[in-house]
């Protein structure tokens, strides 16, 4: 289904596919979820109950002073159903931060409704096991490392680092990936002061983007990936990118950066000698995090701000992290799953490489015959966080 070439974008007007199920079922559970966050006062339950009944019928307009950059101008009136659903989501989120009072001045002002989620999962027992298992990165060649920590990266909470750092272990995680590019990305990489990319004659170091996903326990194979291309001098300088303020319920902002980097510095030997180390890399220069507005607007990222562009520009490899920057990177549209990564990404200004765990429907750079013997097992394998992918382009 295309106009031009173009695809049409992904809606949720059809009951029972994934995005439906997010608008009907997964956002009024997050309201439930945030009313009881915090004891918030009677003013913001309003809101919260006003927006739970308006996600069920029409796009209202923001409270004055709210203003969206007139983004929701053109959907006002209709169906949240019948919008794009990547517009509709980002939507969502800006009035339940309006709604809580986040976004205003007063005592309710950036308090980020979804931390004690957050630090729940930070605090919890997964993330000792994480922190404990870093102990076996020593076993490892740089270049086994390096492989090791891009699946960590790529999977998230849903295998963890002991798992991954075990090489008779990481076969099984590559079975699931429906792409797999790490051939292209080592070429990508820079060979560093070690040959840690395992590439000859690679690039020069210099700067690597990582554009970050999830806070909490995801955040973490993150940030030790990051230290890994700082020690190794595959990375001169790393900007990680991450959201000004909460967004999609666990995106990482600047506080969830600073509490898994202390949480590293809070654990074991290994642990702790990298928070560390990327302590230093911060108060130095050589990681800088960025918060740049467009990472919370309702657009792709065909439509870069010149200044992030120019940034970008300047990066010898961007690291796309999650589902949401993919949908982002190749357009939230309904394109056929063979389409071409490489054509659709060519407007990125830099290399990049995608590192998803597969939760919503977009997929691209497929062949026919991996789509025929995904689609016959059955599985909701688009959407079920069951299969990943690793897609580069140089």
């Amino acid at each position: 289904m295309t106009v031009s070439g173009i695809a049409e974008p992904i809606r949720s007007d059809r009951p029972g596919s994934f995005p439906w199920t997010v608008l009907h079922d997964r956002h009024p559970a997050l309201l439930q979820q945030v009313r009881g966050a915090y004891p918030y006062p009677p003013e913001q339950r309003r809101a919260l109950d006003r927006l739970e009944r308006e996600i069920a019928g029409v796009i209202e307009p923001l409270a004055p002073g709210l203003a969206w950059a007139g983004w929701e101008q053109e959907y006002l009136g209709l169906t949240w159903y019948e919008v794009p659903f990547l517009w509709a989501e980002n939507y969502f989120y800006r009035k339940l931060l309006a709604a809580v009072g986040y976004l205003t001045p007063g005592p309710w002002q950036g308090i980020d409704p979804f931390a004690p989620l957050k630090a729940a999962e930070l605090a919890g027992p997964a993330v000792d096991a994480e922190l404990a298992a870093l102990e076996g990165l020593s076993d490892l060649t740089p270049g086994e490392r390096i492989d090791a920590l891009l699946l960590a990266a790529l999977w998230g909470n849903r295998a963890d680092l002991g798992f991954l750092i075990q090489a008779e272990s990481r076969p099984e995680r590559v079975d699931h990936l429906v792409v797999d590019d790490r051939d292209l990305l080592r070429r990508l990489l820079p060979t560093g002061a070690s040959g840690a990319s395992g590439a000859s004659g690679g690039v020069a170091p210099g700067r690597i983007v990582l554009v970050a996903d999830n806070a909490g326990g995801e955040l973490l194979p993150d940030l030790v990936l990051i230290d890994q291309l700082l020690e190794t001098g595959l990375a001169t300088e790393v900007l990680l990118h991450i959201k000004p303020y909460p967004y999609f319920v666990s995106d990482a902002t600047t506080a969830d950066v600073l509490a898994a980097v202390a949480r590293l510095v809070a654990g074991p030997a290994t642990a702790s000698l990298i928070g560390h180390r990327l302590r230093t890399a911060i108060e130095t220069g050589r990681l800088t995090i960025r918060a740049h507005p467009f990472s919370v607007a309702p657009l792709g990222y065909q439509d870069l701000p010149d200044d992030l562009r120019a940034e970008l520009a300047t990066a010898s490899l961007t690291i796309m992290k999650g589902d949401l920057n993919y949908r982002r990177l190749v357009g939230d549209r309904h394109w056929p799953a063979t389409s071409d990564f490489t054509k659709l990404t060519g407007y990125f200004p830099s290399p990049v490489v995608a590192l998803r765990t597969l939760k919503s429907d977009v997929i691209v750079g497929l062949d026919p015959a991996a789509i025929t013997e995904l689609d016959g097992t059955g599985t909701a394998w688009r959407t079920s966080g069951s299969h990943g992918l690793i897609q580069a382009r140089a």
